[in-house]
């Protein structure tokens, strides 16, 4: 594997330190939740697929679990219908979902694995609709969410096998309920609840930001999970960021080695996360 060929020639971190990591991380599972504004740039979600596409190739399991919020919140402004949230959660009724599952499972899914595979790599889509369906669910205990669910039960023999033949899996958060409905999940949850499942070693979950603040503004590089869970109580994380950081606690406490809030908005953070001292995010650990 001619590591030099396939390295970013910008925005990456150097070569050279990047070869120490490889070790480290080869043959480990590692989870990728791809999400938020990063969806929307065609440089970031280039550089990202170009990031898993690497990972792959030097021999670290990762599998990809994709959102979708910036596209759907698109097409639904040009269908004049208006998004509701409940405490971070897409509010999902008969007209939303349908829309839901078109962008994730017909333009987003595709095109992760379309371009992931233009970097030599090769992805495999699982979607609830195709044979790679993984995702059973049960609904989301607030009626008003709609057809929003949890994760119930993953098929993690069907993940190994794709993992096993050096493929990428490209997960879309949507799971199937009873007379086949299909239901949103939200994919931070998706991920932290395979990464468990997976037993990963890591889970990157991107995000729009650089990481997690504290009360004076000031990023954090890295917080244990108690820590984290007083950031909640008192208030210093608020919305879209509560049930991530939920998801990161529920994760490192069932058995994922950390968890990463990264900076999606940096070309090649998953690069400089794993292949750097420094890092690129909030890492929370026990």
């Amino acid at each position: 594997m001619d590591l030099k060929n396939l390295w970013p020639k910008k925005y990456a971190p150097p070569i050279e330190k990047a070869l120490k990591f490889v070790e480290k991380y080869k043959s480990k599972k590692i989870v990728f939740k791809y999400g938020g504004q990063v969806m929307a740039s065609d440089q970031l979600s280039k550089a990202f697929a170009q990031d898993a596409a690497i990972c792959n190739l030097v021999g670290i399991k990762n599998l990809v679990i994709h959102g979708g919020g910036p596209q759907i919140k698109n097409r639904l402004e040009a269908q004049k219908i208006e998004s509701k949230f409940i405490l971070g959660l897409r509010v999902t009724d008969e007209k939303v979902i349908k829309i839901v599952e078109d962008v994730l499972l017909n333009e987003i899914n595709p095109d992760l694995v379309r371009t992931i595979n233009s970097f030599n790599a090769i992805a495999e889509p699982v979607t609830a609709r195709n044979e790679n369906s993984i995702l059973k669910v049960k609904k989301a205990k607030n009626p008003d969410l709609g057809f929003v669910a949890d994760p119930e039960e993953i098929d993690i023999d069907k993940l190994n096998n794709i993992i096993n033949t050096n493929k990428i899996p490209v997960i879309a958060p949507m799971g199937l309920g009873n007379q086949d409905q299909v239901y949103n999940i939200n994919a931070d949850t998706a991920a932290g609840t395979i990464a468990i499942k997976m037993k990963a070693k890591r889970l990157l979950l991107m995000t729009d930001v650089p990481g997690v603040k504290d009360k004076n503004n000031n990023y954090i590089s890295r917080l244990t999970i108690s820590e984290a869970q007083k950031l909640i109580d008192n208030e210093t994380i608020t919305g879209g960021m509560i049930p991530k950081i939920q998801t990161c606690i529920s994760a490192v406490k069932n058995g994922v080695g950390g968890v990463v809030i990264i900076d999606g908005t940096r070309p090649h953070a998953v690069l400089h996360e794993l292949f750097t001292d420094e890092g690129a995010g909030t890492l929370i650990t026990k």
